[in-house]
C-alpha cells in the first residue's frame, strides 16, 4: 500500500527515509530516522516498533541485517510486514514477508533501498531505484525524486493521499542543532502529496536559507548574503513574510537601503497587514539590527503624509 526509499548519501554525510501511500499521515508510521544512527522504513501492515527498536539496536551496535533479523524474530506477524534498514555506513537490510499485498518488492543499492507494495506494477521500486541513482543534489532532492518516478511508474494501486519526508545527519555533533532533523516535512492529506511535498521542500530551503543571512552578514560576507536573499525570492515568491524579513536584511545589514525600502513599500501595498506587523517590530527593535524597522516605518510614513 506504500513506496518508500531510504537511503544515505556519503556525500552530504546525510541519512534519509521518504515515502507516499493511500492512508492518513504517513509521516507519523512508516519514517524513521536518527542523526548518527540510522533509518528506517516500516511498512505494509506497518509496526512503529520496528523504527523505534530498530534504531535503538544500531544504536546498541548492531548491523542493519543483525537488528532487522532479531525483530523478524520477535514477530508473529513477520509475513505481513515490509522493512527496510539502512545505518551510517551505508549498510542495507531489508524484508518483504511472504503475506504483504502484491505487487511487492524491494531493490537494495549501494547505500539505499527502496521498497513498495500494492502497487500498479511490480516495475516501481526498481523505477525508484535507477531515479535515485541518477539523481544528483542533496539527499532531500534525490529521495523525492524517487518519490516522482515511483508516481510516474503507476504508484499505489489505490491512488495517493500523503508523504513525508525525513532527513538526518549521519554524524553525531555535539552542537544542540546535529540533534534534531534537517529536513522533516509530512503532507498528511492531499490530492498531489508528492507534489506538495515538493512544493514544501522548496519552502524549507527557503526558510531555512533565511535563517543563515544575519550569520553571514555580520562575518562578513554581504554579498553571499545578497546572493541567497535573491535565491529565496527565486524559491519562495509569493511568501509574504521572506519578503519582509528580506526587506529588513536588506536595509539593515547589506547596507542596500533603497532595495529595501522599495521591497517594503511593495509588500505594505499588496499586504497592508504587514504594517501592523513593522509598526509592533519598531516599537521594540524585534529584527535586532540598529532600529531598521523603526526607520523604513518613520520614512514610509513621510512619503504617505
Amino acid at each position: 500500500m506504500t513506496y518508500s526509499i531510504v537511503a544515505h548519501d556519503p556525500h552530504t554525510n546525510q541519512l534519509g527515509v521518504a515515502v507516499q501511500t493511500c492512508n492518513l499521515a504517513v509521516g507519523n508510521w512508516v519514517p524513521w530516522a536518527e542523526p548518527g544512527v540510522g533509518a528506517v522504513a516500516t511498512q505494509a501492515v506497518a509496526e512503529r516498533t520496528y523504527g523505534t527498536l530498530g534504531l535503538e539496536l544500531l544504536r546498541g551496535g548492531l548491523s542493519p541485517q543483525e537488528a532487522l533479523d532479531a525483530l523478524l524474530a520477535a514477530d508473529e506477524r513477520r509475513e505481513f510486514r515490509q522493512v527496510s534498514i539502512v545505518d551510517t555506513q551505508g549498510r542495507i537490510a531489508t524484508h518483504t514477508g511472504s503475506r504483504v499485498l502484491s505487487n511487492a518488492g524491494s531493490c537494495p543499492g549501494d547505500g539505499f533501498c527502496t521498497q513498495a507494495n500494492m502497487m500498479a506494477r511490480d516495475t516501481v521500486w526498481g523505477a525508484m531505484a535507477e531515479a535515485y541513482q541518477n539523481s544528483s543534489g542533496d539527499l532531500a532532492g534525490r529521495l523525492l525524486t524517487a518519490l516522482q518516478a515511483a508516481e510516474a511508474e503507476g504508484g499505489d494501486i489505490r491512488g495517493r493521499q500523503t508523504a513525508a519526508l525525513l532527513v538526518v545527519d549521519a554524524r553525531l555533533g555535539h552542537s544542540r542543532e546535529s540533534q534534531f532533523p534537517l529536513v522533516d516535512l509530512r503532507v498528511d492529506f492531499h490530492p498531489d502529496p508528492v507534489g506538495e511535498l515538493g512544493r514544501m521542500l522548496q519552502l524549507h530551503r527557503a526558510y531555512t536559507t533565511e535563517y543563515t543571512i544575519r550569520h553571514h552578514a555580520e562575518n562578513g560576507r554581504q554579498e553571499l548574503a545578497y546572493e541567497l536573499l535573491q535565491e529565496i525570492a527565486r524559491w519562495a515568491p509569493d511568501q509574504a513574510y521572506l519578503q519582509y524579513l528580506s526587506a529588513l536584511h536588506l536595509a539593515g545589514r547589506l547596507d542596500r537601503w533603497q532595495e529595501g525600502l522599495d521591497l517594503m513599500r511593495d509588500l505594505l501595498q499588496k499586504k497592508p497587514v504587514y504594517r501592523e506587523y513593522l509598526r509592533r517590530d519598531a516599537a521594540i527593535d524585534h529584527f535586532d539590527s540598529g532600529g531598521v524597522s523603526a526607520r523604513l516605518l518613520k520614512q514610509l510614513m513621510e512619503e504617505e503624509a
